[in-house]
């Protein structure tokens, strides 16, 4: 199984991109959005250490920003709970796909968790910063001191794509991250 890891910054369109291969994906932004609907013992851990923050379940995804936004150190305490519950759901989602071709792995924090292996394929999406910053505020959630606070966690993206063994330029038209995809796919 070759197994192809997406890499960028936040907003430049990994999730995009990893949907245009056409093989199985594992959304880690996705496992999470589920771990906060469904995951009861994930709620009782954060409401343990947070208990001002998570006070219903599910959880919401603005209490999670106001906990991350109240303290300096929160945002590593709830990523330490939530990446332990990610971790598990990759391994699961690896073993049902053992057996196909291609596996693409869309995990913002893939090296910074060091969930790749020596031989992964590692995909870099690069965007102009001001169409990412664009695309950023117009979601719901969006909040500046809250992106901050996320890359600070993150690998500078020089480093990441020195690491990639493929640029994808991304000016968010499919058919550019088409024509980029299958090249890649022609030279794996």
């Amino acid at each position: 199984m070759i197994r192809i890891g997406i890499l960028g910054d936040i907003g430049s369109g990994k999730s995009y991109v990893a949907k245009s291969f056409g093989f199985p994906t594992f959304n880690a932004d996705q496992e999470v959005a589920i771990i906060y609907k469904k995951d009861k013992k994930v709620f009782q851990k954060l409401k343990k250490i947070f208990p001002k923050h998570f006070t219903s379940f599910p959880i919401n995804k603005i209490e999670v920003i106001k906990a991350i936004l109240a303290n300096e150190r929160n945002l590593s305490k709830i990523v330490k709970i939530i990446h332990f519950e990610v971790r598990k759901k990759m391994k699961l989602f690896l073993k049902k796909n053992q057996n196909k071709k291609i596996v693409i792995l869309d995990i913002p924090l893939l090296l910074e968790n060091r969930l790749n292996k020596k031989g992964d394929i590692l995909i870099f999406v690069q965007s102009k910063k001001r169409d990412v910053i664009h695309k950023l505020k117009k979601r719901k959630s969006f909040d500046n001191q809250l992106l901050r606070k996320f890359r600070k966690i993150q690998l500078p993206l020089d480093y990441k794509k020195k690491k990639s063994d493929y640029i994808i330029k991304n000016d968010f038209t499919k058919k550019t991250v088409v024509n980029y995809v299958k090249k890649i796919l022609n030279n794996i």
